[in-house]
Parts: structure tokens; C-alpha cells; sequence
């Protein structure tokens, strides 16, 4: 029998602010998390592109000083971000072996990796921290949200590019499905904006490179658009069986009615240009939530803006929607986070939840002169959803040809 999956939770720490509410009330103001970098490194090591998306609020604001020095700043606003979650879930009363979580990130610990490198080459091996690997490793994220609420049925971990968090909103859904927990934390993070992944992204021409307005440098859809920018956060779901979720009178956001998970097979960084493998995840969601495109009345894009993916991305949902795409309102909201990478699905999925609850389609900012090549029904004003039942679809795509997926519905 298949079980109705729900949220009863939500934590993020976002560009925008470092809760779900603040993030949601800036996107919905318009607001870019955008701006111009502020290190030494940026003009010590002349990079091409001089800003990014940095978390509204920094990870030491937050964490004890024991707690934060232990953990990569990814694993930081990872627990940042499930701890706002719990707490939103009414923090359930669940036998810790019946508690999963199903966490993803992009990169994983890269400032951990690069500072430990460069602590090596100029104060030698002794001066290495022990925690290095333990903080590095790409699971430390889900371990650390793992101890930090005794979670004990599983601590998983994806990694998929841009795809990973909703890949494990995926893998939470089946995990639920099949009886392997109760409640599941599931979610991604990141925390990349370093000067190596700004020269290597900026090195194959995907960043936007307006260093002169950086709040405007995203804009997807766009003509003119020439690049996505670098954001870091995190974003946490609590999931559950609705018969778990109603026996302990818990508040319900939304249903998550399903996923599809797919692979291009096509190139390490492009996108299939006709939209192939993004297509059908989409329609995997959609089987799964016992939908048809028909019932689908909001579409949260992953549109990064660049030049291309946001084309392909434009056939995939035409190839599952026809000339209904058009009518269907969407919304571009990597335009005022940037691009969160491995934690972008996750924060996505909760920005998917809240249009929902208030039946708002939130703006797409930057949005100067549509391409007339993707003619979807995109604003820079909210949308209204309007009063009938609804259901959400939350599109990741990644490098390496990697697609997810998620449906949200109404309840």
C-alpha cells in the first residue's frame, strides 16, 4: 500500500535571511542575497568574478563555538538549518532507531580540504588538524545532523551536483515508503564560495560576470543573461507518514506526493539541449504522485541562467506540458539566492511548500526582456495560485547529467 508522505517541518538558512520566514518574506519583497565579495583573496588573487550569494547569516551567529569549530562551514549551516526543522515539527517524539536522515551536499568540505592544504605547505604535517578528514568528507553533514538528534535508523548521504538535495527528498520518500523509518530529516547544504570552485566555474564561462551589479547578475530568462552566481546555505525537511504525523497531532504543510530521479547519459557539465532525461523525471513525478501535467498549477524551475540550461530546461517542460507551459506560472528563485548547489533543491523544495500555503508564486527578479525562446509564464511580480487544490513541481538538474524532481501537494 502506498503511504502518504508529508512535511511538518522546515528550517533554511539562506542568501535571504537564516530562517525560512525571513528567507521567504525577502524573496517575496524582491529582494537579491547578492553582493559583492568582501575578502582579501578576491583582488590578492585577481578573480574574474568578484561577488557572490553569502549566507545571510554566518553559521558563528548561531552555533556554539564547540559545536562550529568541529564542522566544515557546509556541515554548519546543514545543522543550522535541521535544528530550525525540528523545532518547526514540534520535535517528535520518536525511538531514535526509527529516525533517518537523508541529507545531500554538492562539493561537501572544500574549505575544510583547501585550508588544511595550505596549512601543510607552510607550517608542515604536525600543524594538520586531526578533525581535517572527519570535517572534509562529504557525509559529515548527515553524521553531524545524525548525532546532533540521535537519528539512528540511517544517515545517508548524496552527492549529484545541483541535484542532490532533491535527490534525497527522493530518497526520503522511498525510505518512508518502504517502513525504514518513522520521521526522516532530509535536506542538502553548501558552502563553496571559495576562490578555487569562483576560478574554475568562472574558467568555463558559467558564472555571470557583472561585477558591477552583482544584485542583478542573476537573471534567468533573460536575454541577456550570461551566468548563475554562487550561493551557500542550507535547507531541511521534516518528513513522516501522514498516519505517524496525525497520531502525534502534528501541524501538516503539504504532501510530498512524489519523485523521479533520472540521467541524461549526455556531457559531465551540459545539459541534453532537448531536455530528454529532465523530462522524464518530471513525469516520474508526476506517475508517482498520481498526477497528470494537467493537475500541475506551479512550476519552481531550476533555471540557473545561463544561456543554455535555461533553453533546455524550457524543452524538458515542454515535452511534459505542451502548449499548457505557457499558462503554468513559474518562478526563477536561484535569480535572488544564487545558486546554492548541492543545498539548492532542498531550499527550493521549501520555497515550493510556502507557495503553497499562501498561494503565491514568488517574483523572479532581474528579469529584463524574456527570451522569446522560452516563453513561459514568468513575472516579476508574485502570482496568485489561486483557491483550489494544488501541486508544486521543484526541478534540480545537475552536472554529470544528474535529475530530480519533486511534487508537492495541498492538504
Amino acid at each position: 500500500m502506498t503511504k502518504k508522505i508529508v512535511v511538518t517541518g522546515m528550517g533554511a538558512t539562506s542568501p535571504l535571511g537564516g530562517n525560512v520566514r525571513d528567507s521567504w518574506n525577502a524573496l517575496l519583497a524582491g529582494e537579491s542575497g547578492s553582493h559583492t565579495l568582501e575578502h582579501e583573496w578576491v583582488e590578492e588573487l585577481e578573480l574574474p568574478v568578484k561577488f557572490a550569494a553569502e549566507a545571510k547569516v554566518r553559521p558563528s551567529e548561531v552555533l556554539e563555538r564547540p559545536v562550529a569549530k568541529r564542522l566544515d562551514p557546509s556541515a554548519q549551516f546543514a545543522l543550522i538549518s535541521a535544528m530550525e526543522a525540528w523545532a518547526d515539527a514540534g520535535e517528535p517524539d520518536v525511538d531514535p532507531e526509527r529516525l533517518g536522515v537523508d541529507f545531500a551536499t554538492g562539493i561537501g568540505g572544500v574549505w575544510t580540504l583547501l585550508d588544511a592544504w595550505d596549512t601543510l605547505r607552510a607550517k608542515g604535517p604536525r600543524r594538520v588538524m586531526p578533525m581535517t578528514v572527519p570535517m572534509l568528507m562529504p557525509n559529515a553533514a548527515s553524521a553531524a545532523v545524525s548525532m546532533h538528534f540521535h537519528a539512528r535508523a540511517f544517515a545517508r548521504t548524496v552527492a549529484s551536483a545541483c541535484a542532490s538535495s532533491t535527490e534525497s527528498i527522493a530518497n526520503a520518500y522511498e525510505h518512508l515508503q518502504l517502513g525504514l523509518a518513522d520521521v526522516i530529516i532530509a535536506g542538502g547544504t553548501e558552502s563553496a564560495i571559495h576562490p578555487i570552485t569562483v576560478a574554475s566555474f568562472a574558467s568555463m564561462q558559467a558564472l555571470s560576470k557583472r561585477n558591477d551589479s552583482p544584485e542583478t547578475a542573476s537573471r534567468p530568462y533573460s536575454i541577456d543573461r550570461d551566468g548563475f552566481v554562487m550561493g551557500e546555505g542550507a535547507a531541511s525537511l521534516v518528513l513522516e507518514t501522514e498516519e505517524h504525523a496525525l497520531a502525534r497531532g502534528a501541524r501538516i504543510y503539504a504532501e510530498l506526493a512524489g519523485s523521479g530521479v533520472t540521467a541524461d547519459s549526455y556531457h559531465i557539465t551540459a545539459n541534453d539541449p532537448e531536455g530528454g532525461g529532465a523530462s522524464r523525471a518530471v513525469t516520474l513525478a508526476l506517475a508517482q504522485a498520481g498526477a497528470s501535467p494537467d493537475d500541475v498549477t506551479h512550476i519552481n524551475a531550476h533555471a540557473t541562467s545561463t544561456p543554455v540550461g535555461d533553453i533546455a530546461e524550457y524543452a524538458a517542460l515542454r515535452k511534459v506540458f505542451g502548449d499548457r507551459v505557457t499558462q503554468i506560472p513559474v518562478s526563477a528563485t536561484k535569480a535572488s539566492t544564487g545558486h546554492l548547489l548541492g543545498g539548492t533543491g532542498a531550499l527550493e523544495a521549501v520555497f515550493s511548500i510556502l507557495a503553497i500555503q499562501d498561494r503565491k508564486a514568488p517574483p523572479t527578479i532581474n528579469l529584463t526582456t524574456q527570451d522569446p525562446e522560452i516563453p513561459l509564464r514568468v513575472s516579476g511580480e508574485t502570482q496568485a495560485l489561486g483557491d483550489g487544490p494544488q501541486l508544486v513541481v521543484s526541478n534540480s538538474f545537475g552536472f554529470g547529467g544528474h535529475n530530480a524532481v519533486a511534487a508537492f501537494r495541498s492538504v
